[in-house]
């Protein structure tokens, strides 16, 4: 019952209109006011923060902040993956054999999340990351490892909330939601898929690196609203790293795994 009535609450809030709405209040120069309140409540640490907050011309820029690199540093390695966000990590595993893994006991399918078999058919018994970003994280997205782009592809429409609510009683919004998908060829010589997940209202995930060739730690793009960043990892390709558990925070740069 409670999982019906919050998809058809969703439903009816979540439309063109209420996107547009939010968007351009969040990038009306009077949402600058909002910002010290938006500080306070989320206790966002200022001093990592590259700008005072007189800078910020609107809370969407505020919210798309920039941190100094200094508060940041990448771990060293060639064969060592990073984290490409500040986030909690919300899952981690195996993919099973047929293709699916968990989050908040809800199962996906890698056909569903990547739109296509044959992508889907490489990751089959790989390992999966999923990371959750809240209001108060840092939203900029950086590259996990050294890596070749394969292919992007932009997938789906509308984007409900991934937050804890949205993930146990959505639909599958992980694998539903607008989202970016990024196949990237690692140091390993494997495959790994960077896939940012758009959040509830705001589409919005800019992609400010065009380049065909990552690095480690180097921004790739930001999303405008809170969302979810999803690692993909080839069968025997990845070993996660023993502190990187669900529930655990990271923070771009930390060590979360190595390849094989």
């Amino acid at each position: 019952m409670k999982q019906r009535v919050y998809q058809s609450l969703i439903e009816l809030t979540n439309g063109k209109w209420s996107s547009l709405a939010i968007q351009r209040f969040a990038k009306s120069p009077v949402s600058r006011k909002i910002i010290p309140s938006y500080i306070r409540t989320y206790r966002i640490q200022m001093g990592e923060v590259s700008q005072s907050i007189e800078a910020f011309p609107t809370l969407h820029d505020f919210f798309i902040r920039k941190i100094d690199s200094q508060h940041r540093p990448i771990v060293e390695g060639e064969m060592i993956a990073s984290s490409p966000v500040d986030a909690k990590v919300e899952s981690i595993g195996s993919i099973t054999s047929t293709g699916t893994f968990l989050v908040k006991e809800k199962s996906y399918t890698l056909t569903d999340l990547l739109g296509n078999v044959e992508h889907a058919s490489k990751y089959i018994d790989g390992t999966y990351i999923v990371f959750y970003l809240s209001p108060a994280d840092y939203h900029r997205i950086h590259s996990p490892v050294d890596g070749h782009v394969k292919q992007q592809v932009t997938l789906g429409e509308k984007s409900y909330p991934v937050n804890q609510a949205g993930l146990t009683y959505g639909k599958t919004p992980i694998s539903g939601n607008y989202r970016q998908v990024t196949h990237l060829v690692c140091p390993n010589t494997k495959t790994c898929a960077v896939v940012s997940v758009g959040a509830m209202l705001v589409n919005s995930i800019q992609m400010t690196n065009l380049s065909r060739d990552w690095k480690k730690g180097e921004e790739i793009g930001y999303f405008t609203f809170g969302s979810t960043v999803v690692l993909l990892f080839e069968k025997n390709a990845f070993h996660v790293d023993s502190s990187i558990i669900a529930g655990s925070r990271v923070r771009v740069g930390e060590k979360i795994g190595s390849m094989l």
